[in-house]
């Protein structure tokens, strides 16, 4: 069994195909968390008649684009910035507000912490509790926002355990933070997954903050990491001002901005994307709830994190019984408040989500039922209510170095 410190990256194709000897066309990535139906049919159909659009340079306002993203996200188009991903957002953001001592709420993402040691701050993990199913305490929260505190970065929905922060929830927040001078930084990266998301963004929030900034980007609902286009909302007219006199100019190639122009406008793609991830996500964790031995944390985007709670099993010994079946799942261990008990997948197409069900089940009882969509009843959406441990321990961040400076509040 192979042994690694640094936990496959659901980009790391190559590197398995090395590893297990299993072409990359062959593995169907759970732990990329991209949307199965792949890009929009609309781009696919009409990119490439923009192709003569590379002889000239990009508009350096990006002016369609951002007016595109405006319609899309409603909100005005002087509030939107665009960026090589989300990203150089993130890394932008960070190097301008310079924060001291930021809070990151935890477990979660590793590029916030890298980013903000890289700008010689420090700062310290919020650790959200097993017992309240990985929700945000805001009342707890608060007791650690003491004076020192500048910056406080969450995830919403938070990877990778796919809980939600409501906006009603977000803005008591805001007003905390508000208070004691705290600028807040939101990565909504996985928002569209989620069930009348509309409702949940905290876009409608930078009308009335002005500490504040949303990232999104479209390599996860629009399935096309490969574009390496991001964009921020942010009604702070003076930050917005201060992030374009320190952007590079022309991060995003011509037809990586014409591509966003066309994908925010595949309504048809959206809704059916929607629709398949709404699908699932009630179907999977109706099937989760059948397999004895593990528990699931309620989903609220397009993955769901899982606990095994068998002691003689690990999240290893289930990444390498899946790996080896052409499945790739996200071993959790090397999260922050996790161990190697965790283990999270996204929700792909049912043939693929029952083959992967099928997976789990053979790990965890040791046999096979032969067909995972007989075992579903079309009502469950209930979780498994086994005991939880409080023992959580702490781990090198998802893909963080051994001198990070991070830990634990």
């Amino acid at each position: 069994m192979l042994k690694h410190k640094d936990h496959f990256h659901g980009s790391d194709l190559e590197l398995i195909e090395k590893t297990y000897g299993i072409k990359a066309s062959d593995i169907t990535s759970f732990s990329a968390n991209v949307n199965p139906l792949g890009i929009s049919p609309l781009l696919r159909n009409t990119i490439a008649s923009h192709i003569d659009a590379i002889s000239t340079y990009p508009d350096r306002e990006y002016t369609a684009l951002r007016s595109e993203i405006a319609r899309y996200t409603e909100t005005d188009i002087n509030n939107i910035i665009v960026g090589n991903g989300s990203t150089e957002l993130i890394s932008l953001m960070i190097k301008i507000k310079a924060p001291k001592k930021a809070i990151i709420i935890g477990p979660t993402y590793s590029e916030y912490e890298r980013e903000i040691n890289l700008g010689q701050g420090s700062c310290r993990y919020y650790p959200l509790k097993e017992e309240d199913g990985f929700g945000l305490d805001i009342a707890d929260l608060a007791k650690y926002l003491t004076e020192d505190v500048d910056f406080l970065v969450m995830c919403n929905p938070n990877n990778p355990t796919s809980t939600i922060v409501p906006r009603k929830s977000v803005r008591k927040l805001l007003d905390i933070c508000k208070q004691k001078d705290i600028f807040l930084m939101i990565d909504e990266t996985y928002i569209e997954f989620a069930k009348d998301y509309r409702k949940i963004t905290c876009v409608p929030l930078t009308t009335y903050y002005n500490n504040l900034v949303i990232l999104r980007g479209v390599s996860k609902y629009f399935a096309a990491p490969g574009l390496r286009l991001g964009y921020a909302v942010c009604g702070n007219p003076d930050l917005i001002k201060e992030i374009e006199k320190k952007k590079n100019p022309w991060t995003i190639n011509t037809l990586a901005s014409i591509a966003g122009e066309i994908m925010f406008r595949d309504k048809e793609y959206i809704d059916e994307t929607y629709r398949l991830i709404d699908s699932e996500r009630k179907r999977v964790t109706g099937l989760l709830s059948q397999i004895p031995g593990i528990r699931y944390y309620e989903p609220g985007a397009n993955f769901v994190l899982v606990k095994i709670l068998k002691d003689d099993i690990t999240s290893e010994d289930m990444f390498e019984t899946a790996i080896r079946k052409g499945l790739m799942i996200r071993d959790c261990s090397t999260f922050y408040f996790l161990d190697n008990h965790y283990f999270r997948f996204c929700f792909m197409t049912p043939e693929k989500d029952d083959e992967l069900i099928e997976v789990i089940r053979q790990v965890m009882t040791g046999k096979s039922t032969g067909n995972t969509a007989d075992a579903l009843s079309d009502n469950m959406t209930g979780s498994t209510a086994d005991a939880l441990s409080n023992n959580m321990t702490g781990n090198t961040a998802d893909g963080a170095t051994g001198n990070s400076k991070g830990g634990s509040l």
